[in-house]
């Protein structure tokens, strides 16, 4: 089965579409900055037998649906679909603007959602998927980077994958979602050193976590071994935030 992920051209989605690769997987990488698809796609296979990039903008569910019908053509049935596109800005609850919320809520939730409507039907009629939602510890504790807009979005993503794990489970579909925190990449360099250090502080393995860490985790959750879970957030915080 192919996998199709979003905002897959750098950060965590680059990380998941390599470890899909690496499962076996044909990889759909897909983003709304094209280029950087293609670069990631190159990077997994030079020929393009078993990936392949497209430009998706979460925000338009005609363009979901486009994309999914050419990569379903280009490298097989979607089996695997991770919404990992987002967008984070960090500003004080009390001065974000109603246009900064919406859009906000609308790459990071909607986008899921649309994802979710398009693909979920073509795995619930085969009988078998895998959706993997990329939530966050901000959207259960907020978040020490991004502004509230971006934690209330992963709480959203929360709530909607366990809804939507309970209509599918009975079709052979299952659906989690992953809350990474304090992982190495584009969001966690907009801090300041001094900040990250303090925050580094508070983890008790000592280190933030790598994106081929969570990229390890989603191909887990992606393939046939992981049947049996579902509607489960899985944290991936190096015991940041336990439960």
């Amino acid at each position: 089965m192919a996998a199709l992920v979003t905002g897959a051209g750098q950060g965590l989605g680059r990380a998941i579409a390599h470890a899909l690769h690496s499962a076996g997987h044909a990889v759909a990488v897909t983003d709304v900055d094209g280029d950087a698809a293609a670069g990631v796609a190159r990077e997994l296979d030079q020929a393009g037998e078993t990936a392949a990039a497209w430009t998706l903008d979460v925000l338009r569910r005609a363009a979901f649906v486009d994309v999914a019908d050419a990569a379903e053509e280009r490298l097989g049935p979607v089996g695997v679909l991770v919404n990992n596109a987002g967008l984070t800005i960090a500003r004080p609850v009390l001065e974000i603007e109603a246009d900064e919320w919406d859009e906000v809520l609308a790459v990071n939730l909607r986008g899921v959602l649309f994802g979710c409507q398009v693909l979920a039907p073509r795995m619930r009629e085969r009988g078998t998927g895998r959706i993997v939602n990329m939530s966050s510890l901000a959207g259960q504790h907020g978040g020490v980077v991004a502004g509230a807009h971006y934690a209330a979005s992963k709480a959203g993503i929360i709530v909607l994958t366990k809804i939507l794990a309970k209509e599918l489970a009975g079709d052979g579909v299952t659906v989690n979602a992953v809350a990474p925190a304090a992982i190495e990449g584009p969001q966690l360099d907009t801090v300041p050193p001094e900040r990250q250090d303090a925050v580094r502080g508070t983890i008790p393995v000592g280190r933030f976590g790598r994106a081929d860490e969570v990229g390890e985790l989603v191909a887990y959750l992606a393939s046939d071994a992981a049947g049996y879970i579902t509607g489960a957030t899985l944290d991936i915080n190096g015991g940041l935030a336990m439960r």
